[in-house]
């Protein structure tokens, strides 16, 4: 649903990217449903702020152009310097995750970028290889490296955009043959593996001597991850060099003066103001940053500083200033430059976002770079010293719920930021709470923090639970801003092994209200708590639910770094479901692969996992159904398994027998949440790697319901009255507005001639109605009445098959003139029409420009009953429909605005007799100027122009006029209706004064025009 505000609200800088975020669509496969529902469009709700980026380039040449790669949003672009940013590889790429980018030096229309993430995050993404731009990002096509999964660098030669090398990591999450440094030389059309060291290990980090192309350093990385550890270092890792571009390889690992124990992942550069000078920063037990100036044949530790090496999976970068051959700079947490050749990094520059990933600088102008961190990329034209903003929609969220409020938000916790609120429309009505709009989204934090679970009190909608890493949950006040800390067991963590804790706690832990119980709130460790008085006291109701094997319970880090936190947390209970049938019932599922149900409130827990899950499938979301006691959904992943297939399974009898229901999803999109629709039961709902799948047969078989949405993350979602919502991993959260053609939909609806489906209710002021029908073929003509619940129509619409006119008449239109309201539209497939609620507007008159009204928009419909009738081909369908008054306005009665309403429609009927006297008076005066002069005739004419002149100021040309002329009678009458249908409320006692002594004007205007009409002057000329 949009209007009139949301429009003027997406002129603001933050919001450009909601009409450039749809641009490009992506195709899927001509299913019945993609026909029938290709007229539905996902809706970008927000936040605008930025989620992780770990790939960003520039070119020397166009000085306003730059990219970044969002790890779960694709590429974006920028050609105005970073002020406005846009998705440019939508409906191009099968993979969200872009994690490096590089643009030809010789040739900026030439853009490689790979995909998949090897910043070795737990939730880390995959890619699919090698994309190729030859149009400065307008088009893409998958250049090959499919199966490398993981893309560290790229760089091109900068002298032919045709020979380009990849560092190529590999799977993350197992043994893969894909990995090492890759080499191009025909713009990739083949590729060559130039540089391997084993199915365990990859490329980490990649350099080209712009001095001399052929010599070339690159380092390897040997790393895996499983669902409990990731481990890196030591085995094949090191550091190799290359002078003929890539045919051989010498290893400097162990060159004089480089770390003597084991290494880790190793960062590497070369100065171009001095080839000879080459930095590393080296994972190892006495790493840190090292330099050479012999070009690598030994080195010097120059810097063994911890916050440029600290969690070096996650960073370990480094460059150099292609102007100074002094100046290097190190990313980490923070962003740190030296001046002295990498011996202090003494510098610290403030970019808008922490944790620092890559960093590209214009090799003809230091000054000029662009940075990736976790907030995305920004860009800076004064080396660092300020940076443009973060603002466009590539949040990461984990978990999302819809709130109670009217309109509804949408809550979930941010990747790397905070929790976010957003209201799913009409924000404009938030901008006064003070305790809740926080920052430009017109967006609000509700406690928690960046991974957990959101649950709003079901008998305070102003009370929210939320947690994050290390336990923590928080019960925070809307109201009045306060945050309580309420953990059920505050003993913090971090940099312990799971096996070392009395409660184990996953980084995004389970916080749900009970549906039949408000009164009690469940979390979950590897047991299940309760509370019963908002988090002042627990109860453990269950055993540990989980396998903890002591295998998985264990030290995660590496060879060398340990990094132990709530992602590598295993054996939790990591779903959890309370039935909407009884209290008693409980589903949970662990991240291990263990199902479990109790049917007594956790006296007794039976194990239910289904027969076919295999050993350490993550269960992520268990929906239970709200239709059947019985049954419940589970939707399960085992990518960090190496296994990328989707599983779903359900079951009709309490977990005693189990079906996978898979068929139709994409054999790589594995599934992260499935939700049952509120209201039809069998309509099943997917969230994948992938976008989303809808089924409408239980789980028999699942069709793509991606319409206009990118290739994301579905993280988690949610289904409402109307609507469905989406929070991504990479693209913020998206609505899908009024999906009755999704619910009503049943095989052979495409086949009807016309189906008209059924409206939600409408709002005032707050929801247009909208109305939904299918057509099998285009129509030549649509009408579409709105009758009252008497059967009297009150507004009609025609819309007709459009025709191949000029647009001559469209480009000479009136600046100044009120809109034209919009038609039905004719076209095969889905059409939508919204009414705005408004009774037919007054009269009107050609160039009329009048100020503080717009008499055209009629007085808004009255709360109650309604029904529309469509008519197509000589078919009429009739349904009815609601409009409601906004539920917030507690101190406004129907008799109010039924009293409201009756003013208005007095207004507009007193403008429309105000102007319908103009144009009779125009009328006359036209056959007056046909006539022979005469005395008679001038004296008539003034006494007319006299009423005109009080009826309308007639000298309004052009819409600012009215600030040198003074208003008329008609904009009077305009501009009180205009007063009296602000808000909804009864109308003010001087709304009655003013409106009487209107009235009595424009009483004494006409009579005299009727006095003037019954002369013989006017009776001679046929008036």
């Amino acid at each position: 649903m949009k209007y009139s505000f949301y429009f003027l609200l997406t002129l603001a800088t933050s919001l450009l990217f909601l009409g450039q975020a749809v641009a490009q669509q992506a195709s899927t496969s001509d299913t019945s449903t993609n026909r029938l529902f290709k007229g539905m469009t996902w809706r970008n709700i927000g936040p605008t702020r930025g989620g992780r980026s770990l790939g960003v380039a520039g070119s020397p040449i166009r000085k306003q152009e730059y990219y970044f790669g969002a790890v779960g949003g694709g590429l974006w672009k920028t050609a105005d310097g970073g002020t406005t940013w846009s998705p440019v590889t939508d409906g191009q790429i099968r993979s969200s995750s872009v994690g490096a980018v590089a643009v030809a030096e010789s040739n900026p229309d030439v853009v490689y970028i790979g995909t998949g993430e090897t910043q070795f995050r737990g939730n880390i993404m995959q890619g699919d290889g090698v994309y190729k731009s030859v149009d400065a990002g307008k088009t893409w096509k998958n250049v090959g490296l499919t199966n490398t999964q993981a893309i560290a660098r790229i760089r091109v030669h900068p002298t032919n955009p045709n020979i380009a090398y990849v560092a190529a990591l590999g799977h993350p999450y197992g043994p893969n043959e894909e990995r090492g440094i890759f080499r191009t030389t025909d713009g990739g059309i083949t590729w060559q593996k130039i540089l391997y060291k084993g199915d365990k290990a990859g490329g980490a980090d990649l350099i080209i001597d712009r001095t001399n192309p052929n010599v070339i350093y690159a380092t390897i990385w040997q790393v895996y991850r499983t669902p409990w550890k990731m481990w890196g270092g030591g085995g094949a890792s090191g550091l190799f060099k290359s002078t003929d571009g890539g045919d051989t390889w010498t290893e400097l690992t162990r060159k004089p003066g480089m770390p003597k124990g084991a290494v880790g992942k190793i960062g590497v550069s070369v100065s171009p103001a001095d080839p000879n000078r080459v930095w590393a920063i080296v994972e190892a037990e006495d790493g840190g940053v090292y330099r050479s100036d012999d070009a690598g044949m030994t080195w010097s530790r120059v810097n063994e500083e911890r916050k440029l090496r600290q969690r070096a999976f996650y960073y370990s970068r480094i460059y150099a200033d292609p102007k100074d051959k002094n100046t290097v700079y190190c990313l980490n947490v923070g962003f740190y430059k030296s001046t002295d050749g990498g011996v202090k990094f003494n510098k610290a520059i403030t970019v808008p976002h922490g944790d620092n990933h890559d960093l590209w600088i214009d090799p003809t102008d230091s000054t000029r770079m662009v940075a990736a961190n976790d907030g995305g990329g920004c860009v800076s034209v004064n080396g660092g010293k300020t940076w443009t903003d973060e603002n466009y929609p590539t949040a990461q969220l984990y978990h999302i719920t819809v709130t109670s409020d009217f309109p509804y938000h949408v809550a979930g916790a941010q990747q790397d930021n905070s929790t976010v609120a957003v209201p799913s429309e009409g924000w404009t009505n938030y901008l006064a709470r003070d305790n809740s709009i926080r920052n430009k989204e017109w967006s609000y934090q509700v406690g928690g923090g960046e991974s957990g679970y959101i649950a709003q009190d079901p008998k305070n909608p102003d009370i929210f639970y939320a947690g994050s890493q290390g336990a923590l949950l928080t019960r925070y006040n809307r109201s009045t801003g306060q945050t309580r800390d309420i953990q059920v067991y505050p003993r913090f963590f971090s940099g312990e092994p799971a096996s070392a804790l009395p409660q184990r706690w996953q980084w995004t832990y389970p916080i749900v209200f009970s549906p039949k119980d408000p009164n009690r709130l469940y979390v979950c460790s590897q047991h299940v708590w309760m509370t019963t008085n908002e988090g002042q006291t627990w109860e453990k109701i269950s055993p540990d639910l989980t396998l903890a094997d002591t295998a998985t319970l264990g030290k995660s880090g590496g060879v060398i770094t340990m990094d132990m936190n709530g992602p590598e947390i295993y054996a939790t209970v990591f779903a959890l479901a309370p039935s909407y049938h009884d209290v008693n019932t409980i589903w949970a599922g662990s991240d291990d692969g263990l199902l479990h149900i109790t049917r007594d409130h956790g006296k007794n827990w039976q194990r239910i996992t289904p027969p076919d899950m295999p050993k350490h499938t993550r269960i992520s979301i268990i929906d239970a159904s709200r239709h059947k006691p019985g049954t419940a959904y589970i939707a399960a992943k085992r990518y960090q398994m190496d296994d990328r297939a989707p599983y779903i399974w359900k079951t009709d009898d309490y977990g005693k027998t189990w079906k996978k229901i898979i068929t139709g999803i994409r054999s790589d999109a594995y599934v992260h949440a499935v939700r049952e629709d509120i209201t039809r039961p069998g309509l099943l709902y997917a969230g994948t790697e992938h976008g989303i799948w809808v089924s409408f047969n239980d789980g028999d078989n699942w069709e793509p319901l991606r319409l206009n949405l990118p290739d994301t993350q579905i993280a988690d979602l949610q289904v409402t009255e109307k609507d469905i919502v989406i929070g991504t991993h990479g693209r913020s959260i998206y609505v899908l507005d009024d999906v009755a053609p999704v619910r009503e939909f049943t095989a052979g609806l495409d086949k009807e001639p016309v189906h008209f489906y059924k409206p939600y209710y409408a709002v005032r002021r707050v929801q247009n109605a909208v109305f939904q029908y299918q057509l099998a073929q285009q129509a030549d003509s649509v009408k579409i009445e709105i009758l009252d619940a008497a059967g009297v129509v009150i507004r009609s619409f025609t819309g007709d098959k459009p025709k191949n006119e000029s647009k001559k008449a469209d480009e000479e239109e009136d600046e100044d003139a009120p809109p034209k309201p919009k038609k039905p539209t004719t076209a095969a497939g889905l059409n939508r029409f919204e009414w705005d609620l408004r009774y037919p507007g007054s009269t009107d008159f050609k160039g009329m420009i009048l100020w503080g009204a717009r008499p055209t928009n009629g007085p808004l419909a009255l709360p109650g009953q309604y029904q529309v009738r469509l008519t197509v081909g000589g078919k009429s369908i009739t349904h009815p429909f609601e409009i409601r008054l906004d539920p917030r306005l507690n101190n406004v009665k129907l008799a109010d605005v039924q009293e409201q309403f009756a003013l208005a429609m007095k207004l507009r009927d007193q403008t429309s007799k105000a102007n319908e006297a103009v144009i009779q008076i125009r009328a006359l005066k036209e056959k007056l100027t046909q006539q022979p002069d005469s005395p008679a005739n001038r004296k008539l004419k003034e006494q007319l122009n006299t009423i005109e002149e009080n009826l309308y100021q007639i000298r309004n040309q052009s819409g600012q006029d009215p600030l040198n002329f003074p208003i008329k009678l008609n904009n009077r009458l305009a501009a009180l209706w205009r007063s009296v249908e602000t808000g909804d409320a009864k109308p003010t006692d001087s709304s009655y004064k003013v409106y009487d002594e209107l009235s009595a004007e424009l009483t004494q205007q006409l009579i005299q025009l009727d006095s003037l009409l019954k002369t013989k002057e006017v009776k001679s000329i046929g008036m």
